[in-house]
């Protein structure tokens, strides 16, 4: 009677777990595209250009100011005495090097920049795909620029972007053919 007992428990325990492994609702998403297509992206994105571009005035006019007394000092060298050439290649190594730093902390403040604006796009998100998840009852979300090989699925981007209220761009129309006289 032990036995018979032990074999029902493990017989129940065997379609139970059975049953919960193929009743798992797996859903993908392409994020990226997702977060393009979110207006807030397309506003991130303007006001990176524009920091990005006011950087870059900035060092293009540190780089107009090198290279102004650049052209100086090489133009007055021949009348200057050796002290004050020395002071001036030193105010121009000094600059040069000014500039190559600038240049370097240009780049980090960029990334920050971009980390400002792009986070609280992608917590909304992600914080969407997760709502979308649990109201249709999805095991798993799987992001499909993370997973290679994975069992079947569903494309949940037009239910996060729905939830989004994200309308699809429609393609545009192709023009129509010219009857031919």
């Amino acid at each position: 009677m032990k036995k018979l007992f032990a074999v029902v428990v493990l017989v129940v325990s065997i379609l139970g777990l059975t049953n919960t492994a193929f009743s798992q609702k797996i859903g993908y998403i392409n994020t990226e595209e997702l977060i393009g297509a979110m207006p807030e992206a397309a506003t991130a994105t303007t006001q990176l250009q524009d920091y990005q571009t006011a950087l870059q005035q900035q060092y293009t006019d540190l780089n107009s100011e090198l290279q102004e007394k650049d052209s100086a000092f090489v133009r007055d060298s021949a009348k200057l005495s050796s002290a004050t050439k020395e002071l001036r290649r030193s105010a121009l190594i000094e600059l040069y090097q000014k500039l190559q730093g600038f240049q370097q902390a240009t780049q980090q403040k960029l990334q920050e920049k971009q980390q400002e604006l792009l986070m609280p796009i992608r917590n909304k998100a992600l914080e969407t795909i997760k709502v979308v998840g649990k109201e249709n009852a999805y095991t798993y979300v799987l992001d499909q620029n993370a997973v290679i090989v994975g069992p079947p699925g569903d494309d949940i981007l037009p239910l996060v972007k729905k939830k989004l209220n994200i309308k699809d761009k429609e393609a545009p129309k192709a023009p129509a053919a010219k009857p031919k006289p």
